[in-house]
């Protein structure tokens, strides 16, 4: 209970007090003035007055009493509260901390079950140790090293931190231009891009890191040189499934102009890879070969999903399943 709450209690009170001192000093006087003294009264008549105004005062008394009463349990009730709320309080830093913690745990469950990419691993303790937030690191690596496909890679991220941690500022960034140039060899352009920012926000100065932005820039500029040679080589020879898989991973380095000027091409190969899985579907579908049937209808809508056939064989999709399920028995 803090000291606002009690004098405000405390001028309650006293206010409560004076109102029923008055009140009586009231009922006295009315009961004991002239006017009541007169041949219109008597004695009889002041005496029930005087009975009243010590009714009135017992009942004020009363209310009085339990009005204290209410505000003591009011303060009583206020101080626990407060009680709680300081236990309440103790109780979140303790659960912001274990948090925290499944923060941590969660990140790298995330990373290790649902997509088995060591790399992201890496990337999460690396963006770690570059924020020095070395606890967090260290974390990171004990709750990967409990899973023993990854002891080696935690044993890897341990060295690295502790070399990290215990490096100059130029050892540091040469440390993270290294990872830059191991992430540009797996054209990991994106990751890359945001790793190259990082180091320039952080040497500004720096005409190293300031270079890594056109060393970026130049091997994704071969990488793209290299994939328009094999396309153009794919379709030279009607290589239908390269060159789709070529397309793929070329689609996200070319400009819009670019674009424009290879997708006759790219549509043509498109048709004929339709057409070719169209004409297997059929044969599957003719020779009642459901489980191939099924298997390349799916790849029609995985890879064509705006083509007709693929709005048609959606229709049929049921059909296929149960047939597919039957040929088993």
């Amino acid at each position: 209970m803090n000291l606002e709450n009690d004098d405000f209690l405390a001028r309650y009170k006293l206010h409560i007090i004076l109102i029923c001192v008055i009140s009586v000093a009231v009922a006295l006087i009315l009961a004991f003035s002239d006017r009541f003294q007169t041949s219109e009264t008597n004695f009889y008549t002041q005496i029930l007055w005087l009975l009243g105004a010590l009714v009135v005062l017992a009942a004020l008394l009363t209310m009085l009493s339990r009005v204290m009463k209410i505000l003591d349990a009011l303060k009583d009730n206020s101080a626990k509260l407060e009680e709680l709320t300081t236990a309440l309080e103790k109780i979140h830093t303790g659960l912001a901390q274990i948090n925290k913690s499944t923060r941590i745990s969660d990140t790298v469950k995330s990373i290790a079950f649902k997509d088995a990419d060591r790399q992201s691993l890496k990337e999460v303790v690396f963006e770690k140790l570059q924020a020095k937030e070395f606890n967090a690191a260290k974390e990171i690596i004990e709750e990967i090293e409990k899973h023993p496909e990854f002891m080696d890679l935690a044993e890897e991220l341990r060295d690295q931190a502790e070399q990290y941690q215990n490096a100059t500022e130029q050892e540091r960034m040469n440390q993270i231009i290294s990872h830059i140039e191991k992430l540009i060899d797996d054209a990991q352009w994106a990751r890359a891009s945001a790793q190259i920012e990082g180091l320039v926000k952080a040497h500004p100065d720096s005409e190293q890191a300031r270079n890594m932005r056109l060393i970026l820039y130049e091997r994704k500029q071969e990488r793209k040189r290299i994939l328009l040679a094999a396309w153009d080589d794919a379709v030279t020879n009607q290589e239908t499934d390269r060159s789709l898989a070529i397309l793929k991973e070329l689609d996200s380095y070319l400009t819009p102009s670019e674009a424009s000027a290879l997708q006759e091409a790219a549509s043509d190969i498109f048709r004929t890879k339709l057409h070719t899985l169209g004409m297997q579907f059929s044969m599957a579908v003719s020779e009642k070969r459901w489980a191939d049937a099924l298997e390349i209808g799916q790849r029609i809508m995985k890879d064509f999903p705006n083509s007709k056939m693929c709005q048609e064989i959606y229709t049929k999709l049921d059909v296929l399943k149960q047939n597919v399920d039957m040929q088993k028995i």
